[in-house]
């Protein structure tokens, strides 16, 4: 995996191959490794990659991923 980028299946929060991303579409996240800019909790949907809020997260915990900044 290159530094700096990565997949994250939304299931397990582990870190996942290119490939298994491919495989998984619906339920992996492309991030960005590193220093984040953001301070806090925030929520994105692994289908659409649009941040929702903590509700919408706890409906949805295996479509979900939670990013700490």
């Amino acid at each position: 995996m290159a530094k700096g980028a990565g997949h994250r299946s939304a299931i397990t929060g582990r870190f996942i191959s290119k490939t298994a991303a491919a495989r998984h579409p619906r339920t992996s996240v492309s991030v960005q490794t590193g220093k984040s800019q953001t301070v806090g909790t925030h929520h994105r949907s692994a289908i659409t990659g649009k941040y929702i809020d903590a509700a919408a997260a706890a409906r949805h915990p295996k479509t979900s991923v939670i990013e700490n900044g």
